[in-house]
């Protein structure tokens, strides 16, 4: 889905072959990485609510594939229907128009082999982190004592080792983010669903996070949708950047990111991602979701 936006020939995506827009529903027809089979179909999907003055359109019209094994991350202004299209996606929310399919099953819940992060931590302070950790095994029904050395694996990999009988509320705000993001790889979900899992970090662990969390899916490649508001970070962490616009939540552009990984933070200071960030600023600055200048 392309925008209706007048382009800017500076930072087009036509007069730089470095940058492609796809079409949603083309994604999977496109060379390299787009002949990866899609892990979430979702087809026509809208998303309404009702109120006292009559329906209020969350998403409409949202067509999109997310390739299997990808990093998609959805970006847009508060209240364009990203968090909402990601609770439909982790079987939280039911759609009200369209279909939508993972592996190609219908959805009808919270899909199997599917962890999610929260935009809060959420985590319970009458526990401690590793039994915080461990609850996703008491939720599924697996036995806490044989993933315990998993658990305490990847506290260590997110620098909790030592922290493990610590409660919550003596942590730092990034410290509980981290226990949280541990707690939903805890079982080894195929699909990570994560809800701006950093918007509320101070920006040098956001960055820090950033990087762990790159070097997990280049490790793994599991399937992540990633929600945020920052276009550095969806372009930093994403093979594509999904661009949504609100009244209704919709999809104006996907954006193949095509940058070298592993990727590094000195990567953001480079001219090839500064036209990335660019034309980003330019189509939401079409739209008035931002300022040029």
């Amino acid at each position: 889905m392309r925008t209706a936006l007048a382009p800017n020939p500076a930072i087009s995506p036509a007069t730089d072959p470095a940058m492609t827009t796809t079409e949603p529903a083309a994604a999977s027809q496109m060379p390299g990485r787009a002949t990866a089979p899609a892990y979430v179909s979702i087809e026509g999907v809208g998303k309404s609510y009702g109120s006292r003055h009559g329906a209020v359109h969350a998403l409409a019209g949202i067509d999109l594939e997310v390739r299997e094994g990808e990093f998609l991350s959805i970006l847009g202004p508060s209240g364009c229907g990203k968090s909402t299209l990601l609770k439909c996606i982790g079987g939280l929310e039911r759609v009200t128009k369209g279909s939508l399919a993972v592996r190609g099953q219908p959805l009808s819940g919270p899909p199997a082999k599917a962890g999610m992060v929260f935009q809060r931590d959420v985590l319970l302070d009458w526990r401690t982190i590793l039994d915080n950790v461990l609850i996703t095994a008491e939720f599924l029904g697996q036995s806490r004592e044989a993933l315990k050395p998993r658990a305490l694996q990847l506290l260590q990999r997110f620098g909790l080792s030592g922290f493990e009988n610590r409660h919550p509320w003596e942590l730092s705000g990034g410290m509980r983010q981290r226990a949280s993001i541990c707690r939903a790889l805890l079982c080894d979900p195929e699909l990570l669903l994560m809800d701006e899992p950093f918007g509320a970090l101070d920006a040098m662990t956001r960055d820090d996070l950033n990087l762990e969390l790159a070097r997990i899916w280049q490790d793994t490649r599991k399937t992540v949708v990633f929600v945020t508001h920052g276009i550095a970070e969806a372009i930093f962490l994403s093979d594509r950047v999904v661009m949504m616009d609100r009244n209704p939540g919709r999809i104006v552009e996907v954006m193949e990111i095509d940058l070298p990984r592993p990727r590094t933070l000195a990567m953001r200071e480079t001219p090839e991602f500064g036209r990335y960030v660019a034309h980003i600023r330019h189509l939401f600055a079409g739209l008035g979701i931002l300022k040029e200048g």
